[in-house]
Formats: C-alpha cells, sequence, structure tokens
C-alpha cells in the first residue's frame, strides 16, 4: 500500500463530501471513499468493478462518492459522457448512468450515450438538448477544479476519509480501508 504524507496538502481532498455529490451508502459510514473518474479511462474501467466488490465488502460501512474528471485531450468521449450522467442525475438516474457508461466504456460515441439513454428509459431529445445548451459542463468543471485543487492529476483518483490513496489495486484499495476502519473505531 502506498502511504501519502496527510501533512502534504496535495495529499487531502480540497472540497468536502456534500449535498452537491453523487453518494452512496450511509452519510453516517465511518468510511468514505471518493474517486474522481473519468467513464473513458480504462484503469477507471477496471477499478468499477474493484470499487463494486468493495461497495459489498462494506456494506453499511462506507459511503462511495464518484466525482467528474475528464481527460479530455486523451479521452474524446469523456466530457460528454460526463455531462449524460449529470444530465441523468438531473432527473434522478445518475447511478443507472454510471452503471451503464462503466459497464460499456468501449462504446462512447453520442449516438451510442444516447442509446443508453433510451434503454434507460430517459428522453434522447431531452440530453441532446442539454448537450447543445451545456446544461451540465458547469457541473462537470466543478468536480473537475476541485479535483485540480486536490492534486489529481489523472485517474482514477481516490481518497479515502479525506486523504489520498494512491494505489488502485483491489487488494490494497480494500486493505487500506480495513486501515482506516481500525483507525476510526
Amino acid at each position: 500500500m502506498v502511504v501519502v504524507d496527510p501533512t502534504d496538502p496535495q495529499a487531502r481532498l480540497t472540497l468536502a463530501v456534500g449535498a452537491r455529490d453523487h453518494v452512496q451508502g450511509p452519510d453516517s459510514a465511518p468510511l468514505t471513499l471518493v474517486e474522481y473518474g473519468d467513464f473513458e479511462c480504462p484503469q477507471c474501467g477496471l477499478a468499477y468493478p474493484i470499487v463494486k466488490q468493495i461497495q459489498r465488502a462494506f456494506a453499511g460501512r462506507l459511503r462511495f462518492v464518484f466525482r467528474h474528471f475528464p481527460l479530455t485531450s486523451s479521452h474524446l468521449h469523456a466530457q460528454r459522457a460526463a455531462e449524460a450522467a449529470e444530465w441523468a442525475a438531473s432527473q434522478g438516474r445518475f447511478w443507472e448512468m454510471y452503471s451503464a457508461l462503466f459497464e460499456d466504456q468501449d462504446s462512447l460515441s453520442d449516438r451510442q450515450i444516447l442509446e443508453r439513454a433510451t434503454q434507460l428509459g430517459l428522453s434522447r431529445s431531452s440530453l441532446e438538448a442539454a448537450w447543445s445548451t451545456h446544461a451540465h459542463i458547469a457541473r462537470v468543471k466543478e468536480d473537475f477544479l476541485s479535483g485540480i485543487e486536490s492534486g489529481v492529476t489523472g485517474t482514477p483518483a481516490f481518497f479515502i476519509n479525506g486523504f489520498r490513496h494512491v494505489d488502485a489495486r483491489a487488494d490494497s484499495l480494500g486493505a487500506a480501508l480495513e486501515e482506516a476502519a481500525q483507525r476510526s473505531g
């Protein structure tokens, strides 16, 4: 496990988890795992089932938060995917779109994202309108900038109880969460 110096300001989450966030798990959970991710990032795609596994293993003790960090210079569809997830969130369907995007990560063209929206029972024309008006771009940018302020330079980037965790392997992330749980009592 890679240990980060907690006195390093670049090792801390600068924007506290709050009502603006996409959260799974109880607010009272002793453990909070924040991921800055990119729907088109291959490493994020590999981390997706690991996070699901960890959520099952720590059920009731873990609050999982996803924040957008689209790496648009290398992932052509990352921004549109993030905006689509935010559009789905505006209809109470963020987690369904989040899963749909990660589970078919190799197919993130606009047409394919629109098909996913339709498969989820959401309005294709409404998503097209949201994209054309950039209705959710500010929310995605807010996440991205909070990641920059917290020292995020790539994805996935994880924070456990507000501190950066550098190694995203399943055994490492699980071990770090167990250690954090023991520290918190």
